[in-house]
């Protein structure tokens, strides 16, 4: 069983499934920040664009670990 990550093709472009993940986890990572600003807790945190980077690495991690399933 061959469980590494092939690119994807989409109309004869091939896309490296990190870019994906990458891409996907900033939209999850704005989507949190948003949240979390309507909320109100972005006033708890001193820096907000490093804790955005960061949420967005998080994002990547959980999300590359579920790439090879693709």
């Amino acid at each position: 069983m061959n469980i590494m990550p092939h690119e994807i093709a989409l109309s004869d472009v091939y896309f490296p499934p990190l870019l994906l993940v990458g891409i996907t986890a900033y939209f999850l990572a704005a989507l949190f920040t948003s949240i979390a600003t309507k909320l109100g807790w972005y006033k708890y945190v001193v820096c907000p664009a490093v804790v955005e980077f960061a949420f967005m690495i998080i994002f990547i991690g959980v999300l590359s670990q579920f790439v090879y399933i693709f």
